[in-house]
């Protein structure tokens, strides 16, 4: 079975979010939390950047991590300026985080535009900076900024800043979709290229600008990366980064690739919330496995399919992901929508009552305005006489 390693960038890339913010206790919390679920390589922040960052890696350091290597994240060295005393490289040795992903410029006009300097200088910097922390005894990781739309316009160059990278002892490099735009095509070919020009691994960073960031990773995937980087619940700047508790699951179950372990799987859906609750933000319960509506079943037709064959109207047991089914009541019932929701309580029908009857009272309440979904009121509440159809309590 392939591997393929998870590289998790909640605790950097995720807080980019708008309106989220963790606290370096929280994000000590996160990082455990992704060493039970057996994520390869965790990113915690960016030691250069902010106090909160270095205090992280001070605590974290003194972590036994079971499954886990930290890794810290900065950029490549300023222009016209040695590797040795760039303030953010010295943060990243100081930070003690055994590997080192360096972010660098891959597309032509960045180079010239944003940090107005000569493609051949950020050539030199990628190259230094990689040098100078693999001679300091770091693993490095190359991220490269704005890979395909680089590719796109200037495919040799782009790939150049890939070699500066691996001659200079970067261990993966890492192609990056910045901003989100690129379509599955044309991440197959960028990471085709690379392959075919580099001789060692190559990984993906995609962002979901265009709803394709899942998409996209596992087409990286398919054309030989072997390491996705993502984070919990898609959390990341604009419009999020990929996901992995989309990743993940579609990595182990649909594509037969080895990234965690059955058991660790089976805890994916707590970990979704358990992020989710520390970021404050409210869960997505229509996010793919591991949202609660992800297995939640409305349609009278759907649940009258399930009760037969469970894989008839589910595509996995959701069990396996830790979520678990739900069945609905509503106007879209049908029959076996109330067996279903009786027998999970442990109910019957009273004597003379018809699921039939049932039903009818759900849809005449439905139409007269009410949600019976969003109300979710005890079972037996419609299981009681007839009279009481005219004018429903609801408490």
């Amino acid at each position: 079975m392939t591997t393929v390693y998870l590289y998790d960038t909640t605790l950097r890339d995720g807080v980019q979010r708008e309106g989220l913010s963790f606290s370096a206790e929280d994000k000590l919390k996160i990082l455990l939390k992704l060493d039970e679920l057996g994520v390869h390589f965790v990113e915690g922040g960016w030691p250069g950047s902010n106090p909160r960052d270095k205090e992280f890696f001070q605590k974290a350091s003194r972590l036994k991590l079971k499954n886990t290597t930290l890794a810290s994240f900065g950029a490549t060295r300023r222009p016209n300026s040695l590797a040795d005393d760039d303030p953010n490289l010295l943060a990243l040795v100081n930070a003690r985080a055994p590997v080192a992903t360096l972010v660098g410029k891959s597309w032509d006009i960045h180079a010239t535009q944003v940090l107005e300097t000569t493609p051949e200088e950020n050539l030199s910097m990628i190259a230094d900076s990689v040098a100078f922390l693999k001679s300091r005894g770091l693993r490095v990781f190359f991220d490269a900024e704005h890979f395909f739309d680089g590719f796109k316009a200037n495919p040799v160059y782009a790939l150049k800043t890939l070699e500066a990278a691996a001659v200079a002892g970067a261990e993966w490099v890492v192609l990056c979709d910045t901003n989100g735009g690129s379509m599955p095509g044309e991440i197959l070919e960028g990471v085709d290229r690379a392959l075919k020009t580099l001789s060692i691994p190559v990984g993906i960073h995609t962002h979901n600008d265009a709803e394709l960031a899942v998409a996209n990773t596992l087409a990286a995937v398919n054309a030989g990366a072997s390491q996705v980087q993502g984070t919990i619940n898609g959390y990341g700047e604009r419009c999020g980064n990929a996901n992995l508790c989309a990743i993940i699951p579609n990595l182990k179950l649909k594509m037969g690739i080895d990234c965690v372990g059955w058991d660790q799987l089976g805890s994916l859906t707590e970990v979704s919330r358990f992020v989710s609750e520390l970021a404050n933000v409210v869960p997505d319960a229509h996010m793919p496995y591991v949202g609660a509506s992800a297995f939640a079943h409305k349609a009278g037709l759907h649940v009258f399919g399930l009760m037969k064959l469970e894989e008839s109207y589910q595509h996995l047991d959701p069990s396996l992901v830790g979520n678990q089914k739900r069945v609905l009541v509503s106007e879209l019932s049908g029959k076996s929508n109330i067996v279903y929701k009786l027998r999970e309580k442990g109910l019957e029908l009273p004597q003379g009552r018809r699921a039939q009857d049932v039903l009818q009272r759900i849809k005449t309440l439905e139409n007269m305005g009410f949600s019976l979904t969003a109300l979710r009121p005890p079972l037996s509440f419609w299981c009681t006489e007839r009279s009481r159809a005219t004018n429903p309590p609801l408490s």
